[in-house]
């Protein structure tokens, strides 16, 4: 079993190292530009005068500066890579610190008509979301968001494969983590896809070939004016017309130009992303079928992908004011790059939609499989079809610390129901909300904080917290009757564990305990499955009509005058109450 503090801490030093003699390349490659520059612009001013030497020591120049730049921008990529990699494993140690607040917040995901993830702190600050989520990528940050909130208890044990795999695979999540968050996406991949799909090509056909003829020609004016065969007014003509048959479609080349330079860096990462993914050979058939989406059946995606990005780059290329010029004028260039972008698009932009869900599936999972190895000791569910719906052993919250976090063993069986009594902040809410994320966990394919853990697959729904609407003009016992309503009508529909805090919080007393009674049979009725929090002894009566219901109770002790919980989960009905308790100590009452 890895250690992920020693991994993360190993995996900082190497890449430091590896950055540190990065960055002397660097500089090498900064002074041999500026040494083919200086050369240059000597060798342009000892033939000035010589018009054939000044430009031919230009388009030399021009050539050998380009290449250059792209391997220096080779060189920053890599770079910027490294600098990723060092990052990520810095983060991984803040969070096993639980220094995890400046991560993503995953506030945009919040839904409280959700089934659970409102109830359970699933997003906004402190939240599992923020704990758990590595995406690098936009849309994998919402996949990985819908696979918290999707409810499924389908393939769960093909998902718990996949997730042991990732988990064992540190250097490789890190890897794909690193390329995805270079992608500086001023486009999101919606706007992508539907860019694509609904593009009109502005190319004539006959610019497959047009600008190779072009070319030919200008090669031939260029050399055949260099051997002064042909006057430099032949020269300047040929560029003339170049620029000319460039110009009748430059609106339309600006355009495609600009929506090119928003996706270049997108398609150069999700070639890199996909090229990966080719390269890697899965055993979890979960992942295997993943990967399969994206393995083309004559051609490799990646290859495919990454003619379009070269092609972009090449279109990027027209910022440059001298190889607009140049290239446009004797080799219509930039033509002949849109020409095969749009043939490009019509051969496989219907596919790219296909391509980012799959890559932000495997971004989504590299979340699950870090949360996995960073949590070695904690248990996959044991799945099973018998009377046990959930067995836990030392179950606890994840986002308690560990050195704090008091365990607790948890079963309970198909249709069965537990009241939980207590007092105030004994950790009745804190127990809710774990035996509710250990359901979702186990739908995802996660391992649950405990030793040991059974489980039948079960949709989970919860009303725990209850608002009021200001907006809507809703009060909160409407707003807490609609929750009602919709959890009676979802248990009609499917088999859900339930998970209730403090039913009817809107009313009074005597109304309240006839309600909660009647809506706690009729949950009963419905061969559900459940936990209901309450501070309402009375309603603890309906354990003697009901065997399938058991009363069980967090306990709270007053000794020496201060209040002492041990957040033990017991069997029977709480006794002790601290409210009246509270108010005399912080003196709000006498």
């Amino acid at each position: 079993m890895q250690d992920p503090v020693s991994f993360y801490q190993h995996q900082i030093e190497n890449y430091s190292a590896e950055l540190s003699r990065l960055q002397k390349r660097l500089f090498a490659s900064s002074m041999i530009r500026l040494a083919v520059f200086l050369a240059a612009g000597l060798g342009v001013y000892l033939v000035f005068g010589n018009f054939k030497w000044v430009l031919a020591i230009v388009l030399m120049t021009v050539g050998l500066f380009l290449f250059l730049v792209s391997r220096h921008q080779n060189l920053q990529y890599e770079r910027d890579r490294l600098k990723a990699l060092v990052q990520i494993n810095e983060t991984e140690l803040r969070v096993l610190r639980r220094d995890f607040q400046g991560l993503p917040e995953g506030n945009e995901f919040k839904n409280p008509d959700h089934y659970f993830s409102h109830d359970i702190d699933l997003f906004g600050r402190g939240s599992f979301y923020q704990y758990a989520n590595r995406t690098a990528l936009g849309q994998g940050s919402e996949t990985f968001a819908g696979l918290l909130m999707e409810n499924s208890i389908v393939n769960i044990p093909q998902k718990q494969e996949a997730i042991q795999e990732l988990a064992a695979m540190p250097e490789w999540r890190q890897h794909f983590s690193a390329i995805a968050s270079l992608t500086k996406a001023e486009t999101g991949s919606e706007r992508i896809v539907q860019w694509l799909t609904s593009y009109s090509p502005f190319v004539p056909k006959i610019m497959k070939i047009a600008p190779w003829i072009f070319s030919v020609i200008s090669l031939i004016v260029l050399v055949l004016y260099f051997i002064d065969l042909v006057t430099f007014s032949l020269l300047l003509l040929n560029l003339f017309i170049g620029l000319a048959i460039s110009g009748m479609y430059m609106k339309k080349i600006t355009g495609l130009t600009a929506e090119a330079t928003r996706v270049q860096s997108t398609f150069q990462q999700y070639n890199k992303l996909l090229t990966l993914l080719e390269e890697t050979e899965f055993k979890s058939v979960y992942l295997q079928n993943w990967k399969a989406a994206v393995v083309g059946e004559t051609q490799r995606t990646s290859e495919i992908i990454k003619k379009l990005a070269n092609q972009l780059n090449s279109l990027d290329k027209n910022n440059n004011v001298v190889y607009l010029f140049l290239a446009n004028g004797y080799f219509l260039r930039t033509l002949h790059h849109c020409y095969r972008i749009e043939n490009w698009i019509q051969q496989h932009g219907s596919s790219v939609e296909k391509w980012f869900v799959t890559i932000a599936h495997f971004d989504a999972f590299n979340s699950l499989g870090n949360f996995a190895f960073n949590h070695p000791k904690y248990a996959y569910p044991v799945l099973s079809s018998g009377e046990i719906v959930l067995k836990s052993k030392a179950a606890g919250h994840p986002l308690l610390h560990p050195e704090k976090s008091v365990l607790n063993d948890l079963q309970i069986k198909k249709e069965q129901f537990f009241i939980i009594t207590g007092a105030n902040m004994a950790g009745k809410s804190t127990f809710l909300r774990t035996a509710s994320l250990q359901i979702v966990m186990a739908n995802v394919g996660l391992p649950v904080c405990a030793s040991e853990v059974e489980y039948s697959p079960i949709k989970l729904i919860t009303s725990i917290r209850t608002t009021d609407s200001l907006t809507d003009d809703e009060s909160y016992f409407f707003s807490e009757l609609k929750r009602l309503k919709f959890i009676v009508d979802e248990v009609q529909r499917d088999t859900y564990f339930i998970v209730l805090d403090e039913i009817l919080k809107g009313t009074n007393s005597t109304d309240k305990a006839k309600g909660s009674r009647k809506f706690v049979e009729r949950l009963v009725a419905s061969r559900s499955t459940g936990i209901i929090a309450t501070h309402d002894l009375s309603l603890c009566e309906v354990a003697k009509d009901h065997p399938q219901i058991e009363n069980h109770y967090f306990d709270a002790e007053i000794i020496d005058n201060e209040l002492h919980f041990d957040y033990k989960f017991k069997e029977g009905i709480c006794q002790n109450m601290n409210a009246s308790f509270l108010l005399r100590k912080m003196e709000i009452v006498d």
